[in-house]
């Protein structure tokens, strides 16, 4: 009866938490983790499918276009179309607007996110794991909370590693072959991941070295073996023509010269050492030494404790013959904690160390083998209070605090821009960010035939560069309709009062942290702590223009 009752209080504590991850969404979450969230989907189906100003990035220049398209299509794309189809049918006069620009794409991300759930109830009785306990770590996660409701391409690779662990452990513990139809999907998931991210290759090693060592052993005939791997291969084949078909079209339109095959593009620019410099180098222990903790904090630590003793147990094995000759499968699954897990945890993290370039966000799929392991019954969460605390915080800082002003800031100016004063009275409008993240323009709901808003974005320009530009902007401030707002962090706050020029407007839109620009601690503990933990929108003084 014990058990029974655990099992209902964790049944419970799921249900609330998959509420809160749906009700966080809707909110919605102001934290701004990092442009990718944007500019990799939402930003450029803004622009395609509702004509809205935006910013392309680099990576869908139609010259070496280095992003497929179709997952953009099929996710932002899609909740666009549909937004603006209630609109032309008058369903709901204004349903494009900067919230629904925001949430839509986050609500499909959202619902998208349980298959992670489902895969974690299918799994857990496979490998010798609680599905309840296994179900809560996963949805008390930080990185399912905040990570797994963006448009974050490393979002959409994590379900789709999801998937593909469902699919090569379906038949784990079963003598027969797999199903026929898996095969098949294994080879249309391997392919829609490489093209998604190239990176998938890394996480779908193992899970394919374990299917196919089951496959082999399993299989008594040796047309059914040659069978199953060239489904697998036909498939494969088949999902590549119809993504590199989709990007050729999208990135021509009009002709068909040259066939765009994006991940070899996106492959081509990472392999080389000095781009990946350009957007940060790291040590190749990154991942392992913070990254991880980062994300999953003690889980992580008892993740490597535990692959050092199952390393020294299984170290004489590794060197015997007969280990190649049984089979990987033969070995690990049978032993105590399914210590193969951590395999599909350590070796996904060892290609992508190879990298300089780590940030946290691209071990986000490793979510999945992480809670497995954990929720092994042999493994008891001793460190309830840790893990809760830990996620709390992770919540707090990264769902609301990181940038978290910038979202609500490009709201009220929205709001603003789209006023009815504004659209009886035509006015222009210039917006200077610094200091801040990019500011994603399709959340001002601008129409590209539109020129009378301009976003410059200084990014972490200087003082002297700042000032240069903020003076120029006052100098040429004649026109009688025209307002020029300058939105920076309060951490740099000072240093637009040594420009020489006079506001008329402050607004301070709380909390935003700036890990760039971050607030000093005495200044912290000081009655100056709310400006430094906010975004400033500065409207520069039309008519005192200079001090």
């Amino acid at each position: 009866s014990t058990g029974a009752g655990a099992a209902m209080v964790a049944r419970a504590l799921w249900a609330l938490l998959a509420a809160l991850r749906a009700g966080w969404c809707l909110l919605p979450q102001s934290g701004y983790l990092h442009p990718d969230e944007f500019f990799q989907a939402p930003e450029v189906m803004a622009g395609d499918i509702l004509n809205l100003q935006v910013y392309y990035p680099w990576e869908f220049l139609s010259n070496s276009p280095c992003r497929t398209v179709v997952f953009p299509l099929m996710t932002s794309g899609v909740t666009y179309w549909v937004i603006k189809s209630l609109q032309q049918l008058d369903i709901c006069s204004s349903c494009i607007n900067s919230y629904t620009l925001l949430v839509s794409p986050r609500l499909l991300f959202t619902i998208f996110s349980f298959i992670l759930d489902y895969s974690v109830y299918r799994l857990a009785p496979l490998w010798g794991a609680d599905p309840w306990k296994a179900l809560v770590l996963l949805a008390g996660s930080y990185v399912t909370l905040v990570f797994y409701t963006r448009t974050f391409t490393n979002t959409l690779e994590g379900l789709l590693f999801a998937l593909l662990m469902v699919l090569v452990s379906s038949r784990k513990s079963s003598g027969r072959s797999a199903e026929p139809t898996s095969s098949s999907l294994i080879g249309v998931i391997t392919t829609a991941g490489f093209f998604n991210r190239p990176t998938f290759l890394a996480f779908a090693l193992m899970p394919l070295l374990y299917w196919a060592s089951l496959i082999v052993d399993s299989q008594k005939n040796i047309k059914t073996l040659i069978n199953d791997f060239l489904k697998f291969i036909l498939c494969a084949c088949f999902t590549a023509f119809v993504f590199i078909t989709a990007d050729t079209f999208y990135f021509t339109s009009v002709s068909l010269d040259n066939l765009y095959i994006t991940p070899f593009n996106f492959l081509s620019y990472n392999l080389n050492p000095h781009n990946l410099a350009l957007h940060g180098s790291h040590p190749r222990v990154t991942h392992f030494t913070v990254n991880g903790v980062m994300l999953f904090g003690i889980l992580h630590i008892l993740a490597i404790g535990a692959g050092f003793k199952t390393l020294k147990k299984y170290v004489h094995q590794l060197m015997l013959v007969r280990w190649c000759c049984r089979g990987l499968p033969a070995l690990l699954v049978h032993s105590e904690g399914s210590p193969i897990l951590l395999l599909f945890y350590f070796v996904p993290l060892a290609f992508l160390s190879l990298f300089s370039h780590q940030e946290p966000r691209f071990l986000i799929p490793l979510i999945l083998p992480l809670v497995l392991f954990s929720a092994s019954p042999s493994r008891a969460v001793r460190w309830k209070l840790l893990i809760v605390l830990f996620n709390l915080l992770g919540a707090l800082l990264f769902g609301c605090l990181h940038q978290g002003g910038l979202i609500p800031c490009l709201f009220h100016l929205e709001q603003l821009i789209h006023s009815p004063a504004s659209s009886s009275h035509p006015q222009h409008y210039t917006l200077l960010f610094a200091h801040t993240y990019m500011p994603p323009r399709s959340l001002l709901n601008i129409k590209k035939t539109d020129v009378h808003v301009e976003v410059i974005d200084m990014a972490g320009a200087g003082q002297e560069t700042l000032c240069q530009t903020v003076e120029q902007r006052a100098s040429n401030f004649t026109c009688s309709n025209c307002h020029i707002f300058i939105i920076i962090p309060g951490t740099v706050r000072a240093t637009i009062t040594k420009c020489g020029v006079s506001f008329k407007n402050e607004t301070l839109i709380f909390p935003h942290l700036s890990m760039e620009d971050p607030p000093q601690i005495p200044v912290l503990s000081s009655g100056n702590w709310r400006s430094q933990l906010g975004l400033y929108i500065l409207e520069l003084n039309r008519d005192h223009q200079s001090l």
